[in-house]
């Protein structure tokens, strides 16, 4: 069984843990297969101006469709909600922290006009909001690349998804963002793996590590995601938490000059009206 993955060491770290996972349950022999994508290989261009949506999985997709790989290891938060190809995810790992995170200081002890790195549209957005005194310059890179970028004086603090860091084993002073202010995106802090929606073999061996309640919350992120019409690159943030037989819902979306938030509870087997009536609620369209 041949298993994509960006070359990162994050891309790696998250593929082992898969491995490991698998390894659990089947004795199949795994090897992995390294793959440069265009968000990989332009260090310096936003992300929407290589293709929006896919920038980081759309080279993967095409080696599971070219059979070069049966399965392919993702963040998430990466993968595209609309998607035209055979192609399925098939499992979705039990998720870490989806939380943000910013170093090396805490967002209120930031000095007026401090500098702070991130080339998520939806931290912009939100940062902005809470702290409009503050610069908001672009980041992109890895997390290694990300953090000599803040030790070398490039920016006075960096915002960063927790998962990532923990992943790496990194240990450094670092401050949560409320998940109530900062939603994260859809689909943060989850791995998913995807394969070719016919291969049945692999199906059935993915089936083994996926993760019931992870995959609940973040089809249901997902799929609000779908009906805003959303691509990575949008303002949105969209957290789903199961709690009991629901799932309480945080959602924020920049909208015409406006941050909209809306904080509700669904049934965890919920419906498709269930989730337009958040959309409809996220869009300021109920009252």
């Amino acid at each position: 069984m041949i298993i994509g993955t960006r070359e990162s060491r994050l891309a790696l770290a998250q593929t082992d843990i898969f491995i490991k996972a698998v390894a659990a349950h089947s004795d199949k022999e795994m090897r992995i297969k390294t793959i440069k994508t265009a968000g990989d290989a332009d260090q310096t261009s936003d992300p929407k101006d290589m293709g929006g949506y896919g920038a980081f999985v759309r080279e993967l997709d095409h080696a599971l469709m070219m059979r070069e790989i049966d399965a392919s290891v993702n963040s998430m938060k990466d993968m595209p909600v609309f998607r035209e190809l055979d192609i399925t995810i098939g499992a979705v790992l039990p998720r870490a922290s989806c939380e943000d995170v910013i170093l090396p200081m805490r967002l209120d002890e930031l000095p007026r006009g401090a500098v702070v790195g991130s080339s998520s549209v939806r931290r912009t957005v939100i940062l902005q909001n809470i702290r409009p005194d503050l610069e908001i310059r672009g980041l992109r890179g890895n997390i290694d690349t990300r953090l000599k970028k803040l030790d070398r004086g490039d920016y006075d603090a960096i915002i960063l998804a927790k998962a990532g860091l923990e992943r790496l084993d990194i240990k450094r002073e670092m401050h949560l963002l409320s998940i109530d202010e900062f939603v994260p995106a859809p689909g943060q802090g989850a791995i998913a793996v995807a394969c070719r929606s016919s291969d049945d073999d692999t199906i059935s061996i993915l089936d083994k590590v996926d993760d019931a309640v992870t995959r609940k919350e973040t089809q249901a992120e997902r799929s609000i995601m779908k009906l805003m019409g959303g691509i990575c690159s949008s303002p949105i943030g969209i957290n789903a938490k199961k709690d009991g037989n629901k799932l309480r819902i945080r959602a924020v979306f920049f909208d015409g000059g406006v941050l909209r938030r809306y904080d509700s509870m669904i049934p965890l087997h919920h419906t498709a009206s269930d989730l337009e009536e958040v959309v409809a609620g996220l869009r300021g369209d109920i009252r």
